[in-house]
């Protein structure tokens, strides 16, 4: 079954071609780590972790190649500004090597808690200086360089075809100082390629290269470890939709221009997150971590149920609202889950044509430009389906799990009670066989205490766990 993806390039949504049958290419646009993630950039990882899956349970081998941007990123993206890095040391009283490891680290947990599948590679800009030096080298050499007071930069008047990805189809018509500080600029749209160490101080990173001690600018790093890691043409990049007019942009040009190819077949983006009317931004100095949905009592698998609810391509609205309606349906759905564990006896292999229906409508959904919505429908409607057996759901559940990412049989069923509260639960049996309403009453506010809910009903007790808010 083909696999189709919305390629940002072309604007169209195109059969997935991989460039070396079964085996895909991958590279993700990873964080500036100056500062913790905040949940809306979480949503690009999200969807990026979906698109791998998608490939693997394809059958598709992914090489996922992931960066860590710890140096060269300016506050604005005209090359204006201090370099983030140096910025949130500053704000921390750290050194920005110090808060580079701290932020990854955290960066790696909220990862970890969302179920997002790791990266095959690692790779951080300043472990990479030699290679984007080399790069620039070879851009150099083919004449798409200047040089300014503070910087070499890219002359994009040179490369045919600059902007396609973000649709600037009239160069010579963006405004000098409208979407940048010209400074010595050629044009509007020149960008660093390296930036040199002001005159009269020293950073806490930075390098000698050929045209004089700096940094790297921010783009070059994706050009170069990308093909260092994936080849100087590979199959898909993602990021978010921030990553368009600019930052994907420039990537394709550096690559055009060192090694005569476009960088990447299809380039996928993520929507924003929007918080009110505006997009989540740390800019802003107010931004929610997913540590702070953890704190508040929900499940961080129910922010990536929430995310999934909306697809990649569009906008998404965050309320703490439509946090509890995510987590409740999680909820809801592993108790589902559970009470299937229990009809199918601990599962088992699928009879043929049930599951061939089953796994085609899931195939339908997810290989359609990632519609993770409507996979989440076709998962409801498999659990609600008492005309096909027990096992075979279980095992079709199995298998959408891979791709959802849930954890929905990692985790204990609502059925399910810890000795200790099923040893409650038989003293509150005994205390009503015996009418000790009293002590049956204090058993249950006990079991209540331990996150467990009694009901009594004529066949007898039956608990569950809480659900959120309950």
């Amino acid at each position: 079954m083909d696999i189709k993806l919305y390629n940002t390039l072309t604007r169209t949504k195109e059969v997935f071609r991989p460039i070396r049958p079964g085996h895909a290419g991958l590279y993700t646009c990873g964080p500036t780590v100056y500062d913790y993630a905040h949940i809306g950039n979480l949503r690009t990882y999200v969807f990026e972790d979906a698109l791998r899956r998608v490939l693997e349970y394809n059958g598709i081998a992914v090489r996922h190649v992931m960066n860590i941007t710890d140096v060269g990123h300016l506050e604005s993206d005209a090359d204006s500004g201090e370099d983030k890095m140096e910025k949130g040391a500053r704000r921390t009283g750290k050194t920005a090597w110090q808060i580079a490891a701290e932020y990854t680290a955290a960066f790696r947990d909220d990862l970890g808690s969302l179920n997002i599948l790791e990266p095959a590679v690692w790779c951080k800009a300043t472990e990479h200086i030699r290679e984007q030096v080399e790069t620039i080298r070879l851009i150099e050499q083919n004449g798409y360089t200047y040089r300014t007071s503070d910087g070499i930069y890219f002359d994009t008047k040179k490369l045919p075809g600059y902007g396609a990805l973000a649709g600037l189809a009239n160069i010579e018509g963006i405004q000098a100082g409208s979407r940048v500080e010209m400074g010595e600029k050629r044009s509007a749209t020149d960008f660093a390629l390296w930036k040199f160490s002001p005159q009269g101080s020293q950073r806490q990173m930075e390098w000698d290269s050929p045209w004089g001690k700096g940094f790297p600018g921010w783009h070059i790093e994706c050009s170069a470890m990308s093909a260092k890691y994936l080849g100087t043409l590979f199959d898909i990049h993602c990021g978010g939709e921030d990553h368009i007019a600019v930052h994907h942009t420039n990537e394709i040009a550096q690559t055009e221009a060192a090694y005569g190819t476009r960088l990447a077949n299809y380039w996928l983006h993520g929507f924003f997150l929007q918080l009110g009317e505006e997009k989540m931004a740390k800019s802003s100095g107010e931004f929610l971590r997913l540590r702070l949905l953890a704190d508040k009592g929900y499940d961080p698998l129910a922010y990536r149920y929430f995310c999934l609810g909306g697809h990649y391509r569009t906008q998404l609205r965050f309320s703490w609202e439509s946090l509890t309606a995510a987590q409740r349906a999680l909820e809801n759905l592993r108790a589902e889950v559970g009470r299937l564990v229990l009809a199918a006896g601990g599962g088992g292999e699928p009879d043929g044509p049930a599951a061939a229906a089953g796994r085609s409508k899931f195939l339908d959904s997810v290989n359609d430009d990632l519609n993770m919505p409507q996979a989440l429908a076709v998962l409801w409607d498999l659990l609600k389906d008492n005309g096909t057996s027990a096992v075979t759901r279980l095992a079709l559940v199995r298998e959408f799990d891979t791709v959802l990412g849930l954890k929905l049989l990692d985790l204990p069923s609502g059925d399910e009670v810890p000795p200790a509260i099923a040893a409650l639960l038989e003293q509150r049996k005994q205390a009503r066989a015996a009418k000790q309403w009293t002590e049956s009453d204090r058993l249950r506010d006990e079991i209540a205490a331990q996150g467990f809910v009694v009901e009594d009903t004529p066949r007898g007790q039956t608990v569950r766990r809480k659900k959120f808010g309950e």
